[in-house]
């Protein structure tokens, strides 16, 4: 019998923005005839799990290098990176519920390395 550590007790709700919304139903539409779609789809299913699990399992971004699109459009204080197969990025970030006891997960965006180099200013 195995024991399972909850380390937070709030409920963890993952919600995508529009833009990963479209980059989601691109990969599951693609995954069925691409392996590195399937690969990163699967990737993004189970870090999804993860998250749930520990809502600070990304990397965090420094606040000075959040990108003010986010921080305008989303009012984003907090950043998190999460690396995927074929160097896709997907960033979230954590924002109260709608009531004390529950956690959302925010992915803003799911994207390829030159899309993540752009967005940061990266050369």
């Amino acid at each position: 019998m195995g024991w399972r550590f909850k380390m937070f007790e709030k409920e963890v709700r993952i919600i995508l923005s529009n833009e990963a919304k479209e980059v989601y139903r691109y990969l599951n539409s693609e995954a069925t005839t691409s392996k590195i779609e399937k690969s990163i789809l699967n990737a993004i299913k189970n870090k999804a799990v993860l998250i749930k699990e520990n809502p600070h399992y990304g990397n965090p971004i420094a606040k000075k290098l959040i990108p003010k699109e986010y921080v305008k459009k989303y009012g984003t204080k907090n950043l998190f990176r999460i690396e995927l197969p074929n160097f896709w990025r997907m960033l979230y970030s954590l924002e109260e519920g709608e009531t004390k006891i529950e956690i959302v997960a925010f992915v803003i965006e799911m994207l390829d390395h030159k899309k993540y180099n752009k967005r940061f200013g990266y050369k």
